[in-house]
């Protein structure tokens, strides 16, 4: 599959067969979103692999009632939990060098859309989950070191069915040329 094929076919999966992911396929993702680029290469993504299905229940317990991928979370094979280690990305000899400040949630969106790419490549479905009213709690679950936070949830598994495109905004809705409203 190549690269396009893979973006315009990538959706929101949130139900999943019950069959394991060969670890083959769950290193070569892992390796995918390791490759993304990142704020002076520094490499501040961190990945929590998830089978256990109590963990998965726990997890799954931190995201806003009705959020549609709960049942993602507890019945896919694999969550993998994005973390980041804090004041790398945004920051030079310590100090935050933008008035953004940390740049971690860019650097592992990056990484993340990396892996949900090549999983898609793979046959693979995924779904980014990060409406997480209080993300203490995963970090917490996962014992996660005071200078690692966790930044998103992501279930990983072969689709159960196929999920339809949401639309898209045309292009002349979202692009402008040399100030912000010029077409």
């Amino acid at each position: 599959m190549d690269t396009f094929e893979a973006i315009y076919n990538r959706r929101s999966i949130r139900r999943y067969e019950d069959k394991p992911v060969p670890d083959n396929m769950l290193n070569k993702v892992l390796d995918a979103a390791r490759w993304a680029p990142s704020w002076a290469n520094s490499q501040c993504t961190r990945y929590v692999v998830i089978k256990d299905p109590a963990t998965k229940a726990k997890l799954a317990e931190c995201v806003n009632k009705g959020n549609p991928a709960t049942e993602a979370l507890k019945n896919a094979p694999i969550v993998i939990v994005a973390c980041a280690v804090l004041k790398k990305s945004g920051y030079y000899k310590d100090m935050a060098v933008t008035d953004r400040g940390e740049w971690f949630m860019f650097d592992v969106g990056i990484a993340m859309e990396n892996l949900a790419l090549a999983a898609q490549s793979l046959g693979l479905g995924t779904v980014h989950v990060g409406l997480i009213p209080d993300s203490k709690k995963i970090d917490e679950i996962l014992g996660l070191p005071e200078e690692i936070v966790s930044v998103e949830m992501m279930p990983l598994g072969f689709p159960a069915g196929e999920a339809k495109a949401p639309p898209r905004k045309e292009l002349a809705e979202i692009v402008f040329y040399e100030k912000y409203g010029k077409h």
